[in-house]
């Protein structure tokens, strides 16, 4: 049975709870990764992810189904993580409120691997805005398809068209080539 089934069913059958733990250790390592190259630190990705799971927790048993799971955690991510920029708790550093999800993030964190990336990518990486990262992010890392990722960045009630992130990304990639010539990463 894959995930999307397995949370469905646990849901339905009460244990709310269960659905969480099984969508945060299943794809809790890759979330962890994405946001760790999109703070590029990792105490800051550790408190995004925290809040992530806070948040995956809670919002469990309001998970419908409607979009794969896969899709509907990393907008959970993405929501967590622009949240994390715009609040002003970043700047007082004060930790969240140690719970069953919290704890079950830090766990899964420590046990995520560092990412395979491409040193020349992640220098090129930094020049870009969260969102672009994330496109990158989600289309590369995650192999996710343009009607995903247009489920993790689309705004509350709104919605993101895949053939805009399609070309949005091949712009992305000419601005990312230009980069690397610039710095010298490209012949």
């Amino acid at each position: 049975m894959d995930l999307d089934q397995r949370v469905r069913d646990l849901v339905a059958a009460g244990d709310v709870g269960g659905a969480a733990s099984a969508a945060i250790e299943t794809l809790g390592p890759a979330i962890f990764g994405y946001l760790r190259v999109l703070h590029g630190d990792d105490d800051d990705a550790a408190d995004v992810f925290q809040a992530w799971a806070e948040d995956l927790w809670r919002g469990m048993a309001g998970f419908r189904g409607e979009c794969a799971l896969r899709a509907w955690a990393y907008r959970v991510a993405w929501h967590a993580s622009a949240r994390f920029r715009r609040e002003g708790w970043r700047q007082r550093r004060v930790r969240l409120q140690t719970s069953m999800a919290s704890r079950l993030a830090q766990s899964v964190a420590r046990s995520a691997p560092l990412g395979r990336r491409d040193e020349r990518l992640e220098v090129l990486g930094k020049d870009l805005a969260p969102e672009d990262r994330t496109l990158l992010l989600l289309r590369l890392d995650a192999e996710m398809s343009w009607d995903e990722i247009a489920e993790v960045l689309a705004a509350d009630g709104g919605s993101v068209s895949p053939p805009a992130l399609r070309k949005r990304f091949q712009r992305l990639k000419q601005r990312l080539g230009e980069l690397a010539r610039a710095k010298g990463l490209l012949a």
